[in-house]
């Protein structure tokens, strides 16, 4: 297993912070970031995006349906009661701005990465990397509304 990078954390905190902010207007907390086995149960959205280049691994946001629904309503600015085609498309776009932001922040320290199109998965899913740890750091908002951003970095 590889080392904990907080290099190779921060700049998906940086971008998860502001898409959160200026996409979905909320203002999380971060909490404190933990190993986490990335078993995910029946009432889970989950977006993964994958990036390759000088870096390589993956991110998963995972979400309660509820929060999906949530983030979703405040993306497109009316209430969202299903997570049908469109408010999936939005979630879509949100991993894809998140990761954007994270990559151009990466570029700027010189490390160029390519991220994959998103996936979306929805209902119980546990996933196994051998090659690395699965971080979860949770981003809390409107009092316990949570957000959980999954990083997995393959080390060198």
């Amino acid at each position: 297993m590889t080392k904990l990078n907080v290099d190779h954390i921060n700049p998906f905190l940086i971008a998860s912070s502001k898409i959160f902010k200026e996409m979905c207007f909320i203002e999380p907390k971060v909490g404190k970031p933990f190993i986490r086995d990335p078993i995910f149960l029946d009432n889970t959205l989950l977006i993964i995006i994958g990036f390759t280049g000088k870096m390589k691994g993956q991110v998963m946001i995972s979400f309660e349906q509820e929060i999906a629904l949530d983030i979703a309503s405040k993306m497109i600015m009316m209430p969202v009661t299903e997570m049908d085609e469109f408010a999936k498309s939005a979630i879509s776009e949100l991993g894809n701005m998140i990761l954007g932001n994270a990559a151009t922040i990466f570029s700027t320290q010189g490390v160029d990465i390519d991220i994959t199109p998103p996936t979306i998965g929805s209902g119980t899913m546990s996933f196994s990397h051998t090659y690395t740890r699965n971080i979860c750091i949770p981003f809390v908002y409107e009092d316990n509304k949570r957000i959980d951003i999954n990083i997995a970095v393959k080390g060198d």
